[in-house]
């Protein structure tokens, strides 16, 4: 090989170079150590409850509250962010041996919550001492900020559930916690 130390013979060189060292072990069977993993198993698709639990970890129950014909709400948490609002998320279940419909009146009365849905809208958080009722919030459009599109529960279902809130003065830490047709029940916030 004539090496040419004109304008194009180092770029020359450095090709010639790596198309020799490329060559080398070509036909050489790598070591499998080398070689990345590969499962012949479909990754497993997690429905959106699942995928909630796996991220939660963990829980405890704040509260149940227990409503007509063996429906449930369950709070496992109730936290005040730096924005002022308590977001409140839990599950609704039916643990009845029939499917049951969730009753509209969870979701309030108010006219501009009501046009978007079944939901918790309805829902309310009472500060006895602080003699204040605050109501779940809204956008500007009246969509309540909880969950909507509630229909029906089957026999020993639940569904995920969350519901957010103007936040009681930070000295508050007990609430009332009331959904139309629920018993109401205490609520501790974090």
């Amino acid at each position: 090989m004539k090496i040419s130390y004109g304008r194009g013979g180092f770029v020359a060189l450095a090709v010639a170079a790596s198309l020799a060292v490329a060559g080398c072990g070509a036909d050489a069977e790598p070591k499998k150590a080398n070689k990345p993993t590969v499962s012949s198993q479909q990754p497993q698709q997690s429905t959106p409850a699942q995928t909630e639990e796996a991220n939660q970890g963990p829980s405890e129950t704040l509260l149940v509250a227990k409503g007509p014909k063996g429906l449930e709400i369950s709070i496992s948490s109730a936290e005040r962010d730096a924005g002022g609002f308590v977001t409140i998320k839990g599950r609704l279940s039916n643990e009845s041996s029939s499917a049951n419909a969730i009753p509209a009146s969870v979701s309030g009365d108010e006219t501009e919550v009501v046009k978007h849905g079944t939901s918790l809208g309805g829902a309310t958080l009472v500060d006895s001492v602080g003699k204040k009722r605050y109501y779940v919030l809204r956008d500007t459009d009246g969509r309540p900020l909880t969950t909507t599109g509630l229909d029906s529960l089957g026999p020993g279902k639940s569904t995920a559930v969350f519901m957010q809130f103007p936040a009681p003065p930070a000295t508050t830490t007990e609430v009332s916690f009331q959904l139309p047709t629920f018993e109401p029940a205490t609520l501790k916030l974090s």
